[in-house]
């Protein structure tokens, strides 16, 4: 089905931006000790808030409220993708002192973002909450290789993950490429590899030069895997895939070596894709060519669902800007139709290959779902507080800081590999 150009734009994110601002009420009775206390505690408190990095460091809290601990009815079926943001002052795992593996890109506190976003827990209904265990990370994939074949903003997973388990054991940088694109990350003590592959498709494809300057332009063979993705399948046990964003611009389309049709061109004899079956066709593609290669190694494969950018008032070039301070709720979550289309398609295609792999019984696969979670989380971009000398002036509403609501994304892997983790082990 064929859409125009308006259907597939960046959604209206204009809406009530609720901000919770607690009432203190100080008790009668109180001494003039109590009191001074207090006002002491937040000159303190506001001193932090003027720098950054200090604030940053804070003391990592024991407790959390009670109502986290589980939320929902007694009989609700657990469902990790479905549920709420709530307060937890506990702090991160890690911060950007502890983590020397942080891009700049994504160390939001380190250029002056406030730190708040870092406080809050994604807790799923029905659910006992997840957390990340670093350690237990390690010793279920103790011996395998993991990789992240995807985009920037899979590129930002597997960031978030090395500051996880940077915690336990500091990894070696055993191969990087001259843009960091194809990385692999060795952890001695556990021998354990973490890789991540470059791709924008998951699918060949190649950028359109015009007038022997690269345009923002691609022309994607929807049949074919990608080749630097195909060339390493024979050493990866868990693969991590996702992608989308590269799909919104102008891309020509192929299909046996000849053109289908192509996305926003609105070229005469052309057939125009919408980008949720462009996306659609090229996951399918790679999932099907995961599934029936001889030569892979590959245990477990996960899709990871797309995520929304939260740009208000404009676009990336356009002066847009992701300025909110607090998630908001679920009835205001910002994620627009097209990118509920993606992920209820990429879900589709997992459910496909799920039904298909009972006869297969060669690669088992899950979908790591994150939509729904990061569409309340407007607040958690780098914005305006990144460094990037060529973008300068623009905001980053695509990609997440770090720590932050990012580090969700990893626990829920983990609950994953929880669940594979005997077979994953006994797989030789």
């Amino acid at each position: 089905m064929a859409i125009d150009r308006e259907s597939a734009a960046s959604p209206n994110l204009h809406g009530r931006n609720h901000i919770r601002t607690p009432t203190h009420v100080f008790p009668d009775g109180r001494t003039l000790a109590v009191m001074l206390t207090a006002v002491l505690f937040i000159l303190l408190l506001s001193t932090y808030q003027y720098h950054p990095e200090t604030f940053y460091n804070y003391p990592m809290r024991t407790h959390i409220f009670a109502q986290e601990a589980k939320i929902g009815h007694e009989d609700e079926v657990c469902n990790l993708s479905n549920g709420t943001w709530v307060r937890d002052f506990r702090g991160p795992i890690y911060t950007n002192i502890t983590c020397p593996t942080m891009p700049d890109t994504k160390n939001c506190g380190r250029y002056g973002k406030q730190m708040d976003y870092v406080h809050w827990k994604w807790v799923p209904y029905g659910c006992d909450m997840v957390r990340f265990e670093p350690q237990l990370f390690l010793n279920i994939v103790r011996g395998k290789t993991l990789a992240f074949a995807a985009d920037s903003v899979g590129r930002n997973q597997m960031e978030s993950l090395l500051c996880l388990l940077s915690q336990v054991e500091t990894p070696n940088k055993v191969y990087g490429d001259t843009q960091d694109k194809f990385v692999t990350w060795h952890f001695r003590s556990h021998n354990f590899t973490l890789m991540a592959l470059w791709t924008k498709f998951l699918v060949e494809a190649s950028e359109i030069e015009v007038n022997g300057t690269v345009a923002a332009m691609h022309n994607i063979h929807l049949d074919k895997l990608d080749a630097r993705l195909a060339a390493n399948l024979h050493k990866i046990n868990i693969l991590v895939i996702s992608s989308s964003r590269w799909f919104f611009m102008q891309n020509y389309l192929y299909e046996g070596g000849k053109l289908i049709g192509c996305i926003y061109c609105s070229e005469d004899n052309i057939t125009n894709f919408d980008v949720v079956t462009a996306i659609q066709r090229a996951l399918r593609t790679a999932l099907n060519n995961l599934t029936n290669n001889q030569e892979s190694e590959l245990q477990l494969t996960l899709v990871r669902t797309t995520t929304p950018v939260h740009f208000e008032n404009g676009t990336w070039n356009t002066g847009g800007h992701c300025e909110r301070t607090e998630p908001v709720g679920k009835g205001e979550a910002m994620i627009g139709t097209v990118d509920w289309a993606i992920r209820d398609a990429q879900i589709e295609e997992v459910k496909r290959v799920q039904k298909g792999s009972i006869h297969n019984g060669r690669m088992d696969i899950e979908i790591v779902d994150v939509t729904n979670a990061m569409s309340m989380r407007p607040d958690a971009h780098p914005g305006i507080h990144w460094v990037r000398k060529w973008t300068k002036g623009y905001n980053d509403c695509t990609h997440w800081c770090l720590p932050g609501p990012i580090d969700m994304w990893n626990e829920l892997l983990l609950s994953v590999l929880k669940k594979y983790g005997k077979d994953l082990q006994n797989h030789h």
